[in-house]
């Protein structure tokens, strides 16, 4: 998977999601839009008397993204909303002329220099949607709109996105293979977790990462990574932008719904071993047996069971440009009713025990990297030690 997502209805190159607490422990109805809303706005982004919002989705969900305005404005504090489609990305591709791919996004980098907040709802239908667009175009592109996501990050605009992969479409649940009623479920049992419950444990487990020095990731299909966090600022995708976050800035402004993550980028060049995904999605194409080797940081082989099955990852990772390589970010899942159902092909980055690794972008989770490219595979069955004491064993988060 990948952290990158779209703002101001056009093509940027990394980002985020979401966040809530007493939400509706399914998808919302035409009752239950406000009170999503009134969460995201109220409790999520804690948006303040004043503050510009912008309030970006699709043409699918535009009651919610009305609600969201709604509540916006109640606290004296001013709404826009940009509305985007699959059918839209596509044309900005299939009928407007290459050249433009890394004209500066001017009017973007306007924008965000005087929001305060950005509140996004995931508007894609289909995984494969640019499947078949050059990479280079698509590299090119997030070059360009990179610069907005860097400003944002320097004015500490809250970002708060609904979304984290798990948003239930069709084609999605197709991929997991699982029906879209049990993704809809899945999510929005996800969003109503207990967030006092959560956020405890993400304050246990970045306690445990900002004390520690070496983390160690094995697994029975060949994993065996080490990776050095000593000194490193640890973040947790709570749900929550609280007071505290406003004034850390940058990667701290921003929250994933469904919630429940904890990052950390590694020490510089050392980063050593494998690591395997069994299964990984790129484009909306399965990928069995995915496997990165790293050696003092740095990619040095990627595989997978098919070498065919790589084609169009390679070609991506081809086209962009230095940076690329380096390791990336350590994800920790942390939310306990994110479950995949057996026998699905369900892959996501907050289930608890889940562990994540990257490649390439990693500003996001606090780090300096900002090529416009970024790669991030997930383990189910992994274990996981921080100086030899275990905190993920067998794809379970202890509690310790």
């Amino acid at each position: 998977m990948t952290r990158t997502c779209r703002i101001f209805g056009l093509g940027l190159g990394t980002l985020v999601v979401g966040v809530a607490t007493g939400l509706v422990a399914q998808q919302p109805t035409t009752t239950d839009t406000a009170k999503v809303a009134g969460t995201l706005v109220n409790q999520c982004a804690n948006i303040r008397f004043g503050e510009s919002v912008l309030i970006t989705g699709g043409t699918r969900d535009q009651q919610i993204l009305e609600d969201i305005a709604v509540e916006v404005r109640k606290l004296g504090a001013h709404p826009l909303i940009t509305i985007d489609s699959d059918r839209l990305t596509r044309r900005l591709f299939t009928e407007v002329p290459d050249q433009f791919d890394t004209q500066e996004p001017d009017f973007a980098l306007r924008m965000a220099e005087i929001v305060d907040a950005v509140i996004s709802v995931d508007f894609t239908e289909r995984p494969d949607l640019l499947a078949d667009v050059p990479a280079k175009r698509l590299t090119n592109q997030a070059k360009a709109f990179s610069a907005v996501y860097k400003k944002m990050l320097e004015r500490g605009v809250l970002q708060v996105h609904l979304g984290n992969g798990l948003y239930p479409t069709t084609a999605r649940a197709r991929q997991f293979g699982i029906t879209k009623t049990q993704l809809s479920e899945i999510f929005w049992d996800g969003v109503n977790v207990d967030y006092a419950q959560l956020q405890a444990t993400g304050e246990r487990v970045r306690n445990i990462l900002a004390s520690g020095r070496t983390v160690r990731i094995t697994a029975p299909n060949g994993t065996d990574l080490t990776v050095q966090i000593a000194q490193r600022p640890v973040f947790v995708s709570d749900g929550v932008i609280s007071a505290d976050d406003r004034y850390a800035g940058g990667a701290a402004c921003q929250v994933w719904l469904p919630a429940g993550e904890v990052y950390v980028t590694p020490v510089a060049s050392a980063t050593r071993g494998t690591f395997v995904a069994d299964t990984f999605f790129f484009q909306g194409k399965r990928i069995n047996g995915l496997t990165l080797t790293f050696r003092d940081g740095k990619l040095t082989s990627m595989t997978a069971q098919n070498e065919s099955d790589l084609t169009a990852l390679r070609e991506r990772y081809d086209a962009a440009p230095a940076g690329r390589d380096l390791f990336a970010a350590l994800d920790i899942g942390i939310n306990p009713d994110v479950k995949a159902p057996t026998g699905s092909r369900m892959v996501t980055w907050m289930s608890a025990g889940t562990i994540s690794v990257g490649i390439g972008n990693n500003t996001w989770a606090g780090g300096d990297n900002d090529v416009p490219f970024d790669l991030f595979a997930h383990l189910t069955n992994g274990t996981l030690t921080v100086d030899g004491q275990t905190l993920v064993d067998k794809g379970k988060l202890l509690d310790r």
